[in-house]
Formats: structure tokens, C-alpha cells, sequence
């Protein structure tokens, strides 16, 4: 499975909107200068020239309204895997729940205002994009007004999204983040939205507010319009209240009449009126007068003739009603599509709001301090995260045990190994949400993190077969493993939970190293978890494998479960066997399982150990690296870059001759004033490399000089 980063319709982080010339000013101070304004140009955050907000651009792709997407963008998808665009549009969403964050009236004001808006509103700002058909009525069945309902729905509810703006103004009007600025600018100062508003008062009764409830929400509609605009349209709602008033006094009738004081009469749109009688009012049979009869629980649900009969003369009189107030509304309609660009921006704002503040803040602060953070962002950096968490399960679980990861050029492949049940897939699944939280701008449940980012997350988890394409669960596997190679980049991120245990062992070992083999020389960061522990020799060949193990106590035949990941490998030894004994297999088939088992380890651990003694320089030389790695995208200053440096010169004047000799020398460029090398660091042999030295052999490219 590929999780690709781009920008479709549906997103609300990909907003564009207008802004003045101060707030251009103001997001240079907040991320450094004038590149922060170039990459807020480029990721489509700012617009061209003033006015206060009143130039909207609403690109359009085959004539239906997508999300506004910056100028020369066609599809979206590689303006999602430019760095330098996407970086910016992260680093305003994490301004904005740094502010909601430390400005609780801000938060609290927000989340009022956000529930003044419909819930349907960004759907139903859509539906005035598309002018539907004039049909002459005969041409069509015996129309029922639910069309008509559904258009007077939407009138009710763009006036009800529109008189909450104010409110939303008000909250805004004191925001500091350049998002929420914007938003100020470009929606709450727009004067095309009160003339919108005003032109709606002029026709809709400034009583009419969305509603819910079904009965309620037909008489809303049925006295949208003002009263005295059509002659017609008022004779049909009087015959819509004597219907509705005659159907109340039918049920106050049977009260009195059959002694059932709990007799309630409920409204839906497909019944209609009907009436609930709780059984216990009910002394013997019920009355005949009663027909259609159905048991709900501790109630009975019916109706009558009369009631019936009344309900089409309300249905008839209310679709009239309906069809009226529609041709009163052609020309306000016609209005509104005019100006559809401020709806769609409106719906926009609102989706980008809900998703900040009614999702992202509510969570962080719905849990203990610090323990969500704001996460760092790098190009070509390492990603780092310090006790990180699944963002859901530890909600399931208190006493959730946090880990670490950590992933470079020099180290771009990790190596899970642990039993069944120790908590690797969990581990992956965790690793790979924080990413997606972090590239989304949200905070992460971790105490620090720091992410690279990634234009892919490729996952391959899962061992089950597709009956439908007639692919085996090896087949199924191979058909995902190749697609990753396929497609990877040298920014994606991969997860692989297991590979090659649906076929031979040998077979299977085989696919599994060799594609360990492959992803790293993509510079993709790797995460690849396994119960093969032949794999682990990976790390004494390639410098840049680590391997990780989750920690397992193993004690009177029990396996003790401490889902804490150690660096290293741990054997945890036979866990299978005991788990075989424990299934109730004979002792004897337990003993000759065991007795081959320890001869087959025998072997790769003196395997191992030879590895690991002729790549031991390769492998000090990658720790190296490692660390300039690290200095390189340090924040530090340059009194203690230079003491790292010194630290790290004398460390490798401590190695003896002959394995200094044979490790590499470095050259370590000059410091400047921020902390960075300023010239390559260069990584070289003394002596002439093994063809395996030759394939590792790094060259780190610094940053621009400034």
C-alpha cells in the first residue's frame, strides 16, 4: 500500500487565500525573512495585490469546483512532493495551534463559532455551483416538492452560515497567526458576503433559522419566504397550519376519548404524522379505530383514517408551499451563483477551521501537558522521535510504552526483530502516523520530533492471500513489495512488517536480504520488521543497517513481554518451540526440534562473528558519518559544534594505527556563524578500499551558503 501526499478537491489544508500587503510582512518575521514569503507564495498561501481580500482566484478543473490550488499547479501531485512548497503550508498550521494552544479565548471562541455553522454548509455551498434544468411540469411525474424542499433547505442554511460571520469576526479579529489573519482578511472584511446577506433579508423572514427536527424543519421552510411576496404561497400555508393544527386536536381527541394521556404524536418525512401509544396505557385490546399496528419496544406505533386522511391534505398543502417559495427564490438563486466564489472559499475556511480547532486542538488539549509536541521539519535532515506513542491506542491503554526511532543518510535502515506479540507492527503503525500527523500540521504524541519530508509512506502488512486475482499470499506480497520498488524515491518513507515467510525458507530469506539490499542504496528510509533472524548478519556487512529488538524476558517457561525497543539483537531463544510445547506437542518432537535448532544457530553465529570482525572499520567509519550527519542539521551554536568536532578528532586518534589506517581520515570543513559546515565533508580511504567499502562510500553535500 502507497500513501501519496497531494492535494485533491476534498482537502482543506491546501488553502488559498487573498491577503494585504502588512500580513506579507508579518509571516516574513514569523519564519525569517523574505525566503519564508517566497515559500508562502509558492505553496499558494499568499495572493497578488490588495484590496482588502476582494480578488478571489478560484481555479476550476473540468468545469466542477475543486480546492483552489496554486497558479501553474495542473494535478497536484508534484507540487505535493516539492519540499520547499509543501514546508511552508506545515509550519502556518503549526503557528495556528501554537496560538489556539496559548490563547484559550481564541480556542474557546472558535470552537462557539464554528458550531453556529450548519454542519451541511460546506456541502451545500457546493450544490449552488450546479444550476439544475428548466422541465416543463407536464412533462414530468406528479411532482412531491421534495426538490423544492431541498433548494429551500439550502437558502436556510447559507443564511444561517452567513449570520454567524460576525460572531466569527469578532473571535478573529485578534488572532496573531498568519492563517487565521488571512482568514480575517479575506473573509470576515469581505463586504461581498453582508451584501450576500442583506439580499437573502430582503426576501427570507430574518426569524427562519436551520433546524433538525423534521416538523420543524418543514415549517421553517413553508414560512421561509416573507410574508405578502405571493398571494398563492399564503393560502397554502394557511391551509398547512389548519391541517397541522386539525392533526393536534385529533390526538388531544383520543386522549380524552380512549383515556391514553401519553399518547404523543412524532413527525418524520417518509410517515408523516403518526401516533406513539405506550403499552401500559393500553387496558385490553385496542380500539379498531386504530390501524396499522407495530410494536416498538415498550410501545405501539399507529395511525388512523382520520390521521390519514389529514396527513395528505399536510403533505399536499406543504408541497405547495414549497413549489411557491421556488419560484420566488429563481432570482435570488441567480444572485448568489454569481459570487459563488466567496462560497466555496467560505466552505474552505470553515473544513481547514473544523480540522484545526475541532480536531487537532480539541485532541492536544484533551491530554496532560507535553504530551503532544510541535513537531521539527528538515529537507535531507535524519527523523528523529523521542518517546514516541500510537495517537490511538494510548488512549486505549495507560500504561502505553513509548520508543524511539531514528534514521539518517548514514543509518537508513532499521531492522525490528522480536517474538510474536512483542509490539512490532504496532511500532510501525505508530511510526507512520506520526508522519502523517506531522505532514498534516498537527502536533505529535511524542516529546520531540523531528521528521524529513516524505513524498510516499509505502507499507507492505498483511500476510493474507486475494482470492478475487487468484494471487497466493506470496504472490500478494511480491505484487506489493514490487510496486514499492517501483515507484520509491529517495524522499519516501517504507515500512515493511515481514516479507518472504509465505514461501520456502530459503527462498524466502533470499527475497528478503536482497530487497534489505536494495532500499538502502534508494537513500528511502527504511523500517523493516522480521522474524528471520539470518537477516541480522545485515548489520555486520552494511554500515547503514541497524538493528533494533523489543525487549522479551523469558523465565519458567514464559514469555515476558516488555514492549520497550532495545538497540541490538537479542535471541530470545526457541520462543517457537515454547509455544509449540505449550500447543501440546510430544516432548520427543520438542527435544529433536531443539536439538537442530541450536546446530543451525551454532552455524550463523560463527558466520556472524567473522562478518562482524571484517567490516568492523566500514562500520566505525558509518558512526562517523552518522555523527556529521547530525552536526550538520544541528540547531546548536558554534562553540559547541567546534567542541563535538574536537571530541570526534580525538576519538579517532585514540583507535590504534592499524585500524585508524584502515578506517578513513575526514576532512572537516570550516563553521560559520550559524553552526553549519561550510565546506564538503569529505569521507576517504587511507588504503585501497574493499569493493564493499567502495559501494558505502558517502560524499555529504552541506547546506547553501547564506
Amino acid at each position: 500500500m502507497a500513501l501519496k501526499f497531494r492535494r485533491d478537491g476534498g482537502e482543506a489544508a491546501g488553502l488559498r487565500l487573498q491577503h494585504v500587503d502588512p500580513l506579507q510582512e508579518s509571516a516574513d518575521r514569523d519564519l525569517g525573512g523574505g525566503a519564508a514569503a517566497e515559500g508562502a507564495d509558492e505553496a499558494g498561501l499568499s495572493g497578488s495585490g490588495g484590496g482588502g481580500g476582494e480578488k478571489l482566484e478560484m481555479p476550476r478543473w473540468g468545469g466542477a469546483p475543486t480546492m483552489a490550488r496554486p497558479a501553474g499547479d495542473g494535478g497536484g501531485a508534484t507540487w505535493w512532493r516539492s519540499v520547499e512548497k509543501v514546508l511552508p503550508l506545515i509550519i502556518f498550521m503549526c503557528m495556528i495551534l501554537d496560538e489556539l494552544m496559548s490563547n484559550e479565548e481564541l480556542f474557546f471562541g472558535l470552537t462557539q463559532g464554528l458550531r453556529k455553522f450548519p454542519k451541511e454548509s460546506d456541502k451545500v455551498f457546493c450544490h449552488f455551483c450546479f444550476k439544475p434544468k428548466k422541465v416543463m411540469d407536464e412533462v414530468l411525474k406528479p411532482p412531491n416538492g421534495r426538490k423544492s424542499q431541498m433548494l429551500i433547505s439550502d437558502i436556510i442554511i447559507l443564511k444561517t452560515a452567513l449570520d454567524a460571520i460576525p460572531f466569527f469576526s469578532k473571535v478573529l479579529k485578534g488572532a496573531k497567526s498568519f492563517l487565521l489573519r488571512n482568514i480575517y482578511q479575506t473573509v470576515c472584511e469581505n463586504p461581498k458576503y453582508e451584501k450576500m446577506r442583506k439580499r437573502i433579508g430582503d426576501i427570507i423572514d430574518e426569524d427562519v433559522v436551520h433546524s433538525r427536527a423534521p416538523f420543524v424543519a418543514c415549517t421553517q421552510q413553508c414560512f421561509a419566504i416573507k410574508a405578502g411576496i405571493d398571494g398563492l404561497l399564503d393560502v397554502a400555508r394557511r391551509s398547512f397550519c389548519d391541517t397541522s393544527e386539525a392533526i393536534h386536536n385529533l390526538a388531544s381527541k383520543y386522549r380524552e376519548e380512549y383515556n391514553m394521556p401519553n399518547l404523543k404524536i412524532p413527525y418524520n418525512i417518509r410517515q408523516g404524522f403518526y401516533f406513539i401509544i405506550p403499552q401500559k396505557d393500553i387496558t385490553g385490546r385496542l380500539p379498531n379505530k386504530f390501524i396499522q399496528v407495530v410494536r416498538h419496544g415498550k410501545n405501539v406505533h399507529c395511525s388512523s383514517l382520520e390521521l390519514a386522511s389529514l396527513n395528505v391534505r399536510n403533505k399536499s398543502a406543504a408541497a405547495e408551499c414549497f413549489r411557491r417559495t421556488e419560484l420566488c427564490l429563481e432570482g435570488l438563486i441567480d444572485e448568489i451563483r454569481e459570487d459563488i466564489g466567496i462560497l466555496t472559499l467560505l466552505a474552505e475556511v470553515l473544513c481547514l477551521l473544523d480540522m484545526i480547532v475541532n480536531s487537532f486542538a480539541h485532541t492536544i488539549s484533551t491530554k496532560p501537558v507535553d504530551r503532544y509536541t510541535r513537531p521539527e521539519f528538515t529537507d535531507d535532515g535524519p527523523m528523529a522521535i523521542n518517546a514516541g506513542r500510537h495517537p490511538i491506542l494510548e488512549t486505549l491503554h495507560t500504561d502505553f510504552v513509548s520508543n524511539d526511532i531514528f534514521l539518517s543518510e548514514a543509518s537508513n535502515m532499521v531492522l525490528v526483530m522480536g517474538p510474536n506479540m512483542s509490539g512490532k507492527s504496532t511500532y510501525l503503525q505508530q511510526i507512520c502516523l506520526i508522519v502523517i500527523l506531522a505532514q498534516i500540521g498537527c502536533y505529535v504524541p511524542a516529546q520531540f520530533a523531528s521528521i524529513r519530508v516524505v513524498d510516499h509512506i509505502f507499507t507492505r502488512i498483511g500476510n493474507g492471500d486475494n482470492v478475487e486475482n487468484n494471487s497466493s499470499t506470496f504472490m500478494t506480497e511480491m505484487k506489493e513489495t514490487a510496486f514499492i520498488m517501483q515507484n520509491v524515491s529517495s524522499k519516501s518513507l517504507i515500512v515493511v512488517d515481514e516479507l518472504g515467510r509465505a514461501t520456502s525458507s530459503s527462498d524466502g530469506l533470499a527475497v528478503a536480504w536482497s530487497c534489505c539490499e536494495h532500499l538502502p542504496s534508494v537513500k528511502a528510509y527504511t523500517i523493516f520488521a522480521t522474524h528471520m533472524e539470518g537477516l541480522s548478519e545485515l548489520a555486520t556487512m552494511y554500515p547503514n543497517v541497524k538493528i533494533l529488538h523489543f525487549e522479551v524476558n523469558l523465565g519458567n517457561d514464559r514469555l515476558d513481554f516488555k514492549f520497550r525497543l532495545k538497540d541490538g539483537i537479542r535471541r530470545v531463544p526457541h520462543y517457537g518451540l515454547l509455544l509449540a510445547r505449550v500447543a501440546g506437542l510430544p516432548a520427543s518432537v520438542i527435544d529433536t526440534a531443539t536439538s537442530i535448532t541450536s546446530q543451525i544457530t551454532q552455524q550463523e553465529m560463527t558466520r556472524m562473528d567473522a562478518n562482524c570482525e571484517e567490516f568492523r572499520s566500514l562500520r566505525m567509519a558509518y558512526q562517523v558519518a552518522q555523527r556529521l550527519v547530525c552536526l550538520k542539521y544541528s540547531n546548536q551554536g558554534d562553540d559547541y559544534i567546534r567542541e563535538e568536532l574536537r571530541k570526534l578528532k580525538e576519538g579517532l586518534c585514540c583507535r590504534p594505527a592499524n585500524m585508524r589506517n584502515r578506517m578513513f581520515s575526514a576532512r572537516i570543513g570550516l563553521v560559520y556563524a550559524t553552526g553549519r559546515i561550510h565546506q564538503p565533508t569529505r569521507i576517504f580511504f587511507l588504503s585501497t578500499p574493499t569493493p564493499i567499502e567502495q559501494r558505502h562510500t558517502i560524499m555529504f553535500v552541506t547546506p547553501r551558503n547564506k
